[in-house]
């Protein structure tokens, strides 16, 4: 096993005892990668490839017929337990066999429909053990990313920038949002994206004021704001970016609004460091945004933590059960936008890595397009 999963394993096993469990049941796809290396990859929240099963001893990783062979390739040190009739009638047997008093699960992923019958099937097959929901045993420990795990996302943001470079040498009034996406989006896959992070957002005029939107056949005019927001995943690891540009001379509505969100972007990255408060950043952009009458139109937090999924912790927001100390170490987005309803809107974001000295932008494709 690579020493960083026996790391990663040892800290998971040091953290069951406090929270009274003697077994981890890890369901959640970026946890259980995290964990192991296993790359498959759930179809459905109701279709899982497989889970782990950590106890201070014993690696489970329980997977059916479609992915035995990949788990034994990627995971030698896990013992493989290829079931038949389904996880939940089966998992009473594997609990019995170790010896598992009070089994820990993730609450996040858990659904009641399954929660009932892992119930049912260990009353029936007289099997003893206490079912105990857990949050963040996992997250607690991916919020911190290692330099690999950051060159990872530097790379996929290097193939995301460069298909926006591409499509910017022939992008023209009268193509349409969804043809630019899929230029976009084919770009990345031919420089070696496994996939997008998550489907691409191209939204212009009216449409850049739905922070969201669907690409549509609208064509894209001259003198309208047009926003992208983008992200390739290579190695399992997402990247996170959005630029707003616009075809034509720009008018002044539009220079006043994109020189505050750019204004309210950099002063709340000059202020990213160690020991900073995820809260007070989100509150700097929203007050230099009030300063320029427009904060009524930034209702989304300030970003987000990326890694293995395009939104983890922490999260830059106002809200406060959300406030976190920033630490060495940590991923995040600084996006903040200004939408406008009969107008349009303007997102800038980029990926900020937190260093010892301060911020490093992993981003090299100019914010000011």
């Amino acid at each position: 096993m690579a020493n960083i999963f026996k790391q990663r394993i040892q800290s998971v096993r040091k953290k069951l005892p406090d929270r009274q469990i003697d077994a981890l049941l890890v369901q959640i796809e970026e946890n259980r990668r995290y964990l192991s290396g296993f790359t498959g990859e759930d179809g459905g929240y109701d279709e899982s490839a497989g889970v782990l099963l950590i106890t201070a001893d014993d690696l489970i990783l329980a997977t059916d017929s479609r992915y035995t062979l990949q788990a034994e390739n990627e995971c030698p040190d896990y013992k493989v337990f290829t079931y038949k009739k389904g996880l939940s009638r089966e998992l009473p047997g594997i609990v019995r066999d170790l010896g598992i008093r009070r089994l820990g699960f993730e609450v996040r992923r858990m659904s009641c429909e399954q929660f009932e019958l892992i119930h049912k099937h260990l009353k029936e097959e007289d099997v003893t053990v206490d079912l105990a929901g857990t949050k963040d045993i996992v997250e607690e420990l991916r919020i911190i990313k290692d330099e690999a795990e950051i060159e990872a996302m530097r790379k996929a943001v290097g193939i995301a920038e460069n298909a926006l470079s591409e499509l910017l040498n022939y992008l023209s009034p009268d193509m349409s949002e969804i043809d630019a996406a899929w230029a976009i989006e084919k770009s990345m896959r031919q420089s070696g994206a496994q996939s997008v992070s998550f489907p691409v957002i191209v939204a212009a005029g009216k449409n850049a004021a739905l922070p969201h939107a669907i690409p549509g056949n609208r064509a894209i005019q001259k003198g309208e704001p047009v926003l992208f927001d983008w992200g390739a995943k290579l190695d399992g690891y997402c990247s996170d970016t959005s630029r707003t540009i616009l075809l034509g001379r720009p008018d002044t509505q539009f220079e006043r609004i994109f020189n505050a969100v750019y204004d309210a972007q950099q002063k709340a990255i000059a202020a990213i460091r160690p020991g900073a408060f995820t809260g007070d950043i989100d509150a700097i952009a929203r007050e230099t945004l009030k300063e320029k009458e427009l904060d009524a139109y930034f209702g989304h937090g300030l970003g987000h933590g990326v890694g293995l999924a395009i939104h983890e912790q922490p999260s830059l927001s106002p809200v406060p059960e959300r406030n976190v100390e920033i630490k060495e170490g940590m991923v995040f987005t600084v996006e903040p936008g200004v939408y406008i309803s009969d107008w349009g809107g303007i997102r800038l974001e980029n990926m900020v890595v937190v260093r010892k000295e301060g911020p490093e932008i992993l981003n090299q494709l100019n914010v000011r397009m």
